[in-house]
């Protein structure tokens, strides 16, 4: 492992080398080329791009987690018809791609008279996605509690969704901390195929920005400085979540241990004593 590690390090330093040896090569790091964001107008373009890719990202969070809840408590129920469901849902949007989907809200719903709009099409498009993925987060959660959680629970005379929202859930949270980061570096990604339905995030203005020309200042499309712009602050801000989720990883790995999860055979957690 530590070899292979190693080896990707390398190949990884050795292509971005190339790179920029063929920018420097084509005059990409000339002055020029880098006057324009010398301009404040330039930064707040671009800052509205990151003030809508935030907004659109923290909404489909906010739809995506109670929609994953309800489909993991769905795949957990005793009854059939509710596994069923939930099953469906979860497992067809996690094979439709996220790209997909959006053409669905763009092209196809359109002609059913549902236009939502290029914000609510990338919102949506995401919350569905990401809450089939957060679905099974929660329920492998669920499923890593002890079973004396549930039984404690119980015999102080809480019902069954009593214990799940009053002691399970809660638990299963904390714990599920780490992986619910990672999973929101991936949402906030996901923002950027918002350039499908022309909405301003943080990629679509880097693109409008990198075909500008204007004579009179020699600012002549500066495309791959606004894309290396824009992939230096998704790096900046990815690395600073996935090094909190490293934090956080590490302090419920001393806390918890490793637990894995347990699935329940009967697909379900245990049920209070009638």
């Amino acid at each position: 492992m530590r070899t292979a590690s190693t080896v990707a390090v390398v190949v990884l330093a050795v292509l971005i080398g190339l790179a920029v040896w063929q920018f420097e090569r084509h005059g990409q790091f000339g002055p020029s080329k880098w006057r324009v964001f010398n301009d404040s107008g330039t930064w707040r373009f671009l800052g509205r791009g990151v003030w809508d890719t935030l907004r659109a990202a923290l909404m489909a969070a906010l739809i995506a987690v109670p929609i994953a809840l309800a489909a993991a408590f769905g795949r957990l129920s005793r009854s059939r018809a509710s596994r069923i469901v939930a099953g469906g849902y979860v497992e067809l949007l996690r094979a439709i791609p996220l790209l997909l989907l959006l053409y669905i809200f763009l092209l196809l719903l359109p002609h059913y008279g549902v236009n939502v709009g290029p914000y609510w099409d990338v919102v949506l498009a995401l919350a569905l996605s990401n809450g089939a993925a957060l679905a099974e987060i929660f329920r492998s959660g669920i499923l890593s509690m002890e079973r004396g959680q549930s039984e404690a629970a119980f015999a102080i005379g809480l019902t069954h969704w009593q214990a799940m929202r009053l002691v399970i859930v809660p638990q299963a949270l904390r714990r599920l901390a780490p992986a619910l980061i990672s999973q929101g570096i991936y949402l906030l990604t996901g923002t950027t195929l918002g350039y499908v339905v022309s909405y301003s995030e943080l990629l679509y203005q880097a693109n409008v920005l990198g075909n500008f020309s204007d004579l009179t200042t020699g600012v002549n499309q500066p495309l791959v400085q606004s894309y290396l712009i824009v992939m230096a602050l998704f790096v900046a801000v990815n690395a600073s979540l996935a090094k909190l989720g490293r934090v956080v990883e590490g302090r419920q790995a001393r806390r918890y241990g490793k637990r894995l999860a347990v699935a329940d055979p009967e697909g379900g957690v245990p049920e209070p004593a009638r």
